[in-house]
């Protein structure tokens, strides 16, 4: 059965009141807050029937009621709408990300900054290597044997290695590997850079390719087959923020599930462009996280997704400014990587 306008608008009065309040709603509370135009038996009778639909819910022996994982998915789609944010918090959310001096500190920065924002726990993946770009390759003499290659990505991440060479080399056959290695591989999706390595390797001059050789290996090592994720945490304390319902009495199964790096990729490293992503209760794939909500989006330079971020908290979330925050702070991040 379709819910008619005003049911609509008793549900998006039930949901609003019980996030602000954590308590359950009645329909005398509902009548006096909200300009409902209509009587509180008329509002009684539409509560039976969101009741009757799944929409809401009478917890233990309390009069009122409050919303399900499926009303909460209802106010999402159709009832809310995303606040923008203030001037003050635009502001707040620039000055804070702007002092970064570097990613560690763009990725730490930002996840302070959601968890303190929403008042959940936020997590921001590192950008990934494997959707990065080479921007430039540096090779450091440390002996004539010994280079030190440093690889900077596009997003600004940064990967040292150690190369061993099976000669002494002169300084101007270093700048040579140096040269050949960034006419190759810069701009290319660190994915994509293994055949190009290898042609580094054929193509080489006859004296230059016992080095080449050996830093073709390290190249692979660094640019492919290390690709760990990394992922950074805040805000846990926030979790016990809330009211006896959140997370159906027990924090510990969210507390086991924060600690899984897999479980955190798998809810925000797989964010598409330009889209958030909301899961809801039971909309979520893994056991321990039944009783919470995620809010999720991925972020990068441009239109490049490098990686994600969101919030996690009680399914009695505030939707409309906790998707507006996550929005902003990945677009302010997505343009400060762009910036350098």
């Amino acid at each position: 059965m379709g819910l008619d306008d005003r049911k609509l608008a008793v549900l998006r009065a039930i949901v609003e009141d019980y996030v602000a309040t954590q308590e359950p709603v009645g329909s005398k509370a509902l009548v006096e807050r909200h300009q409902l135009g209509v009587s509180p038996a008329t509002v009684r009778n539409d509560m039976a029937v969101l009741e009757e639909e799944g929409y809401i819910r009478q917890p233990h022996t309390s009069a009122g009621r409050v919303p399900t994982d499926r009303g909460y998915r209802l106010f999402v789609d159709r009832l809310s709408r995303v606040k923008p944010l203030s001037p003050a918090e635009r502001r707040a959310i620039e000055r804070f990300l702007v002092g970064a001096v570097d990613l560690d500190d763009v990725v730490h920065r930002t996840v302070r900054l959601l968890a303190q924002l929403t008042r959940q726990v936020a997590v921001v993946q590192y950008p990934s290597l494997a959707r990065s770009t080479v921007r430039h390759l540096e090779l450091v003499p440390i002996s004539t044997t010994r280079l030190m290659l440093v690889m900077i990505a596009d997003t600004g991440r940064v990967e040292q290695r150690l190369v061993e060479l099976p000669r002494p080399i002169p300084a101007d056959d270093v700048i040579d590997l140096r040269r050949l290695v960034n006419e190759k591989l810069v701009g290319t999706r660190l994915s994509e850079t293994p055949p190009l390595v290898q042609a580094l390797v054929d193509e080489s001059v006859p004296h230059l390719r016992p080095a080449m050789a050996t830093l073709s290996t390290v190249l692979l090592e660094t640019l492919v087959e290390r690709h760990e994720e990394r992922i950074a945490l805040a805000g846990t304390a926030n979790l016990t923020r809330g009211g006896l319902l959140d997370f159906q009495g027990s924090l510990r199964p969210i507390l086991e599930a924060l600690e899984e790096e897999v479980v955190l990729l798998k809810l925000i490293g797989e964010a598409e462009p330009s889209t958030t992503r909301v899961l809801i209760g039971d909309e979520n794939e893994i056991d321990n996280l039944r009783a919470a909500s995620v809010v999720s989006t991925g972020y990068g330079p441009g239109s490049t997704i490098v990686g994600g971020l969101g919030v996690l908290g009680p399914t009695r979330m505030d939707y409309p400014g906790t998707i507006a925050t996550v929005r902003a702070v990945a677009r302010y991040v997505g343009e400060l990587l762009a910036q350098n």
